[in-house]
């Protein structure tokens, strides 16, 4: 990307892994609008007040970042939730899988089209996904959730093509197990390995990446 100060926005990033995006995009330079449900507990990167399932809260959101800087070089579709552990999938809920979807797949394409217009040609979108939601190698410890990260997936497929029309590039990317509150104390990795890999989409992934699933910059099975 060029050398100017990019503006860049990640959702869910009072906490765990948007947190540290913001954070380290910081520390490269660029501006972290930091949106979250309660800004007031944003600790890097200038809070934004977003309730991702709210339509009033993210037309204002997008209101104020137009108000604020006019564009934005990079959106992040962080938030996200997990409603089932260890359930099985005959045993799902109907409401639970809809109240999964709304969040982690209508709401990621709710924000990519709400924030498009102020994406100059160059923007990136980075959709945070998980390795439950790859076919290839499918995990089956919360249904719901992995059905929709399998949904982001697709999603990004098709955000990346109506991307290349407006010089726009998508990508999804699992950060792996992450010690988070949603991966809790036993996962594997740090919140600064699982923030890793977006940030290089962010900033060092080659230009004509898109519709790509990665994860630490290497490709990943669908």
């Amino acid at each position: 990307m060029n050398e100017r100060r990019g503006v860049f926005l990640v959702t869910g990033a009072n906490r765990g892994i948007g947190q540290e995006v913001c954070r380290r995009l910081i520390a490269r330079g660029q501006l972290a609008v930091a949106a979250a449900r309660a800004p007031e507990k944003v600790r890097h990167g200038e809070p934004l007040a977003l309730d991702v399932l709210d339509a009033e809260s993210l037309a204002a959101a997008v209101a104020e970042v137009r108000a604020r800087h006019g564009r934005l070089d990079g959106l992040v579709n962080n938030a996200a939730i997990v409603l089932d552990r260890g359930e099985p999938v005959l045993g799902l809920e109907a409401e639970t899988l809809r109240a999964t979807l709304e969040t982690n797949l209508v709401a990621p394409l709710r924000v990519a089209q709400a924030f498009w217009p102020l994406l100059a040609s160059g923007g990136r979108i980075v959709n945070v996904s998980s390795m439950s939601g790859q076919l290839a190698l499918a995990e089956v410890w919360a249904p719901a959730y992995g059905i929709s990260k399998t949904a982001l997936n697709a999603l990004t497929v098709q955000l990346a093509a109506a991307g290349a029309r407006d010089g726009i590039v998508v990508n999804c990317v699992c950060p792996g197990w992450v010690r988070t509150d949603m991966g809790g104390a036993q996962a594997p990795r740090s919140v600064g390995e699982g923030a890793r890999g977006i940030v290089w989409l962010l900033l060092d992934a080659p230009a004509a990446l898109t519709g790509s699933f990665t994860r630490d910059g290497q490709p990943l099975p669908w």
